[in-house]
């Protein structure tokens, strides 16, 4: 790979700064905890970390309402414990990457309060306004991700101001060429001081359609028993609008202007978000792009295969970001865990998996330990989401809870504080780091191997994929000039015929007899490389 293209096949370990490491006791993960771990990181061989928010943030959604996009929150620290972090990350050969929250903002930004006292101030027009209908309801019948309508009320302007998300979520106009120039400076801010790249939230999100036209009802039969309304219309007016695509390019030009930077979207779409990643990822865009079809609790051959030919059809000079767990969803573990599955044999296999897929790939702190959901009772989330929807919705705090280092330490190492932001609880201690560091048999011992393994595989970093025809429950292709994977997505043992003689690279609960047939036990899996 060139410098420039580093991004391409890499892997890049995402860091949730709250849950991350505590250096200052105060029971909340900081940037210098977060330096102070960077060892562990680069001895895993990843080869960038993502951050989520650490802007200046009231923390209504967890710092994804930003206040202020060229400062660091107090709570995570100062500008200069980041710039020793970005430092440290890059005598390590790690890359940064920072989240990129543009498309709203937080009803505390000095730019919406301007813009909120009147209809003719210098920021009116920075958000979005829209007169009421003449019955006084909303302008529009778009529905806010967390419920309800997307339209709030403001009595300083008599008009109503959308919102994707919480109500202290404004969105910011993008039809307003200033907002563009302005958030194009904010990037560039970071550039200056040495990020390696953006993680951008909802890039999808940020134009909406300027005559405020209904989103049509999707007839869905599970809509009707869910608990928020957003997923009771499809969403071709409130979002992925075609100035998206014009916008991209302009963010493109901007990196371009940089050595070997990098952008990677966050597609939140529950239609055709395979079609909008390779979009989005073609004709100088974006250089990546993730969506949640990999973070749902489906888990079949057909579902993964399915995914990854349909990305490279729609687009084979776009390129995806892969990822099975993050901070939005119950981690993998827990949610692809079936009865009589062994969790650790899942684990590995999954890390298998996931590494052996054509694109970047993305890991969630914890992912490398095995780690499960937490379960918490009502009184101890923090989450919006799941105070709103509890108990059918149980939010995100689960898969948020605190990094565990040393089990015998006080909240496992995390943090010194008598109360951490969130709980630390025995099923997610016993799985600490410390344990697993000496142990050749761990979830994070197959991590190293598997990793090492992607990184001496050119194959595997950027060789095309061939699926190969196999039945339920077995999923199994070729990357690049030979290397095949066959991975038993069950509990239940099977045998599987390679097309031609292999000899084992590497595999766990599995074995090849005679060169051609792989008898794969429970989660068990093959990456084996096919004689000439």
């Amino acid at each position: 790979m060139t410098n420039n293209d580093w991004w391409r096949g890499s892997v890049t370990y995402q860091i949730y700064p709250r849950s991350f490491q505590d250096s200052d006791n105060d029971g909340v993960g900081d940037i210098k905890g977060i330096t102070q771990r960077l060892d562990y990181i680069a001895d895993l061989g990843v080869d960038a970390i993502w951050l989520s928010p650490i802007f200046t943030s009231p923390m209504a959604d967890m710092g994804y309402d930003v206040s202020d996009y060229m400062d660091i929150d107090p709570s995570f620290g100062t500008l200069a414990d980041f710039d020793a972090m970005v430092a440290r990350a890059h005598e390590l050969g790690l890359k940064v990457i920072i989240d990129q929250v543009i498309s709203h903002s937080s009803d505390q930004h000095p730019f919406f309060q301007e813009s909120k006292l009147s209809r003719d101030n210098p920021r009116a027009d920075w958000y979005v306004w829209a007169d009421p209908k003449a019955d006084g309801t909303p302008p529009s019948n778009w529905q806010s991700i967390f419920g309800g309508p997307a339209w709030e009320w403001s009595a300083y302007r008599k008009q109503y101001y959308f919102h994707n998300f919480l109500k202290q979520q404004p969105d910011l106009n993008f039809h307003n060429p200033a907002v563009q120039d302005y958030m194009l400076d904010t990037m560039r801010f970071w550039l200056e001081r040495g990020v390696d790249g953006f993680r951008l939230d909802t890039v999808n999100f940020y134009f909406h359609d300027k005559l405020l036209r209904d989103d049509p009802a999707d007839f869905k039969p599970e809509s009707r028993t869910a608990h928020s309304t957003y997923g009771m219309q499809y969403h071709i007016f409130s979002k992925n609008q075609p100035e998206n695509l014009v916008f991209l390019q302009r963010m493109r030009a901007l990196l371009d202007e940089y050595d070997a930077r990098t952008l990677v979207g966050e597609v939140g779409e529950s239609h055709h978000a395979i079609e909008i990643m390779g979009q989005y990822t073609t004709n100088h865009r974006l250089h990546m792009a993730y969506s949640f079809e990999m973070l749902s609790p489906k888990f079949s051959a057909k579902h993964f295969r399915d995914l990854v030919n349909a990305f490279f059809e729609d687009a084979p000079d776009g390129w995806p970001c892969w990822a099975f767990s993050n901070h939005d969803v119950p981690r993998h573990v827990s949610r692809w865990l079936s009865k009589g599955a062994d969790q650790d044999a899942l684990a590995k296999q999954a890390a298998a998996l996931l590494l052996s897929l054509q694109g970047s790939i993305c890991l969630y702190q914890g992912e490398e330990l095995g780690q499960t959901d937490t379960e918490l009772s009502y009184d101890e989330l923090t989450d919006p989401q799941g105070l709103m929807f509890w108990p059918e919705d149980k939010g995100r705090d689960g898969c948020r809870t605190p990094m565990v280092w040393d089990e015998n330490a006080p909240n496992a190492g995390f943090s010194a504080a008598n109360t951490t932001w969130l709980p630390v609880k025995s099923a997610q201690s016993s799985r600490a780091a410390a344990g697993q560091l000496t142990d050749e048999n761990s979830v994070h011992a197959f991590y190293k191997e598997m990793l090492a393994l992607r990184r001496a595989e050119t194959d595997l970093r950027d060789g095309d994929t061939t699926f190969l025809a196999s039945e339920e429950p077995v999923l199994a292709f070729v990357r690049g000039d030979g290397l095949v994977c066959v991975f038993n997505l069950s509990a239940t043992s099977v045998d599987f015929t390679l097309p031609k003689a292999a000899d084992p690279v590497l595999h766990r609960n599995a074995a090849i007899r005679d060169g051609i047939t792989i008898a794969l036990a429970g989660s068990g899996f093959v990456i084996a490389r096919l004689r000439r």
